[in-house]
């Protein structure tokens, strides 16, 4: 069958948060690169499609083919570290430590963020003929997006600050659910159904992802939009990264593992009654796997 149930898929979060713990620093970068980059791609297409048709849930139902591209490749989105990574040092695997997870996450954060700023770079030079004209009206909502979601919050002060932190929870509530969808198929066609829904939920939503900001915010800066550097940061990623590392790892990585990976025994077998019954012993966990380069 083409679908695995929960406690498999479970066991290849954990695994996949393991590996990326010992992938060496030239394929973590490389593989974080170039999911920032496609990223980026998506969300230019998506706006594009947006200004040009006047509608924005199109947008929305075009965005997830970056996503789907990126996974298929086996690269790195730092939503997506962020909920398998710290499963493994949960689950104890040997090797697996916090300092590595650090590291994970940070190179997978640097990686996204340069390309994502590539694409974003052409693409400003691309609508403005290398900056000789204004930009057209695509540019135009680029930096006009760029503002809204950071003086736009900074205007509401605490509250901005608070509802933009839960965008950010939101977003990668349904992101990390993408992931771990597409490991619930073993068919390419199963994998990519499944990620599409949350992701076009997201993206329509208009909640805050981290690396998608990457493009968004630079390239608005790049195209004219009237906010400023510390702005982007303060008004937009760093709050973003944190509740985008909360809702992934929180509602999850950490309550899938707690109830398919660490399963309570039952009090009864399944279809017998009473109370005099064996429990159902937990499932065991499986040795960690050799660690990769």
């Amino acid at each position: 069958m083409s679908y695995l149930n929960p406690s498999e898929f479970v066991r290849k979060m954990i695994d996949a948060g393991e590996a990326k713990v010992f992938m060496s620093t030239r394929d973590t970068l490389i593989r974080a690169f170039m999911a920032g980059a496609i990223l980026a791609l998506a969300a230019a297409f998506a706006v594009t499609v947006t200004v040009e048709t006047g509608q924005p849930l199109l947008g929305a139902l075009l965005f997830p083919v970056g996503f789907c591209l990126l996974y298929l490749l086996g690269f790195d989105l730092l939503t997506g570290v962020f909920t398998l990574v710290p499963l493994a040092l949960l689950d104890r695997r040997r090797g697996v430590t916090p300092r590595g997870v650090l590291r994970n996450w940070g190179l997978v954060f640097a990686g996204n963020f340069a390309g994502a700023l590539i694409v974003a770079l052409m693409m400003a030079v691309i609508l403005t003929y290398a900056f000789t004209v204004d930009p057209n009206e695509v540019g135009e909502r680029l930096g006009s997006i760029g503002e809204g979601r950071t003086v736009g919050y900074a205007d509401h002060g605490a509250a901005g600050m608070l509802t933009l932190f839960l965008r950010g929870v939101l977003c990668n509530w349904m992101v990390s659910t993408g992931v771990v969808a597409a490991m619930m198929s073993t068919s390419v066609s199963g994998k990519v159904i499944a990620m599409w829904m949350p992701i076009l939920l997201f993206f329509y939503m208009g909640f805050e992802h981290s690396v998608v900001n990457m493009f968004l915010f630079p390239s608005g800066l790049m195209l004219g939009g009237d906010f400023s550097l510390a702005d982007y940061l303060l008004w937009n990623e760093i709050p973003t990264v944190l509740g985008n590392l909360v809702g992934g790892l929180t509602f999850v990585g950490l309550t899938l593992y707690a109830t398919h990976a660490r399963t309570r025994p039952a009090r009864t077998r399944p279809g017998e009654e009473g109370g005099g019954s064996e429990p159902v012993p937990a499932p065991g966990r499986e040795p960690a796997p050799a660690a990769a380069e």
